[in-house]
């Protein structure tokens, strides 16, 4: 399988060998746990105890926490900057001229960046560690719809996809004499040249993916064959149901902790 339109890793790693529907179970867990779970730091627990075993496992940490890095910083910053500057009342604990942080603005965007960190590690190990196309099958084959499945397809694909044609559109400027290195107002008017053929080319992706899939009879209806073959066992089996009971009984905790003060009030 060519992996110019995935993020996906192909390592023989054990977290590689595990069924897709596992991985997807261990990612959906995670996700309630870093959505649900109180407190500050419970998400960066989950975070060290889950996610970073799982992706050592996988041969993929250091991808993993690069990838992670690059997306979560600018995100984190803002929020402390946004959040602890211009958080209404508070308690000021560090001054900056007129302005000055507050503590419950601080302790709030530590929590929303752990949870930012659970979801974006979540499904970076997924990305990282599963075949777009053994996912599908897989969720095919428990009777999930083929367009629910090629939407998850296409989320998985869409980065990748866009970085390529981002870097081809790139080469071909440059080639034309577009000059893309320098300061920052060189950067900015070399935007234009690349976002406007992105875009119209991502529209034509659009139509010829869709005009393939008819071709290749997605719409069809009844069982299909497959060249790929997918290992399960017992054991995963039993794995997937407990991370699913496990998703649920955090899901109905948090509600309870969320709902127990309204009914106690």
């Amino acid at each position: 399988m060519s992996q110019s339109f995935s993020l996906y890793i192909p390592t023989n790693s054990g977290m590689h060998r595990l069924h897709p529907l596992t991985k997807l179970a261990l990612v959906f867990l995670c996700l309630v746990l870093g959505l649900f779970l109180p407190g500050v730091w419970l998400s960066y627990a989950t975070f060290a105890l889950i996610i970073i075993p799982s992706a050592l496992w996988g041969g993929v940490l250091p991808r993993l926490l690069s990838a992670l890095f690059k997306t979560a910083l600018p995100i984190a910053l803002s929020l402390f900057l946004i959040q602890g500057l211009f958080w209404p009342g508070g308690t000021p604990i560090l001054h900056l001229g007129p302005l000055s942080f507050k503590e419950e603005g601080l302790y709030f965007s530590i929590q929303r960046t752990g949870r930012f960190i659970m979801i974006i590690g979540s499904f970076l190990l997924l990305t990282f560690t599963t075949r777009p196309d053994e996912l599908m099958l897989a969720l095919n084959r428990h009777g999930i719809p083929n367009s629910i499945t090629y939407i998850i397809l296409s989320t998985m694909q869409i980065i990748p996809r866009f970085q390529a044609k981002a870097n081809t559109i790139l080469d071909a400027q440059r080639s034309r004499g577009l000059e893309t290195e320098g300061n920052v107002l060189v950067r900015i008017r070399a935007l234009l040249p690349l976002i406007q053929p992105l875009l119209l080319g991502s529209i034509v992706d659009i139509d010829e993916r869709a005009i393939a899939l008819e071709v290749r009879a997605f719409g069809r209806k009844g069982p299909r064959t497959s060249l790929l073959t997918l290992h399960d066992t017992p054991a995963q089996r039993i794995a997937r149901w407990l991370m699913l009971l496990a998703a649920v009984a955090v899901i109905a905790w948090g509600i309870y902790l969320w709902l127990a003060p309204r009914f106690i009030a």
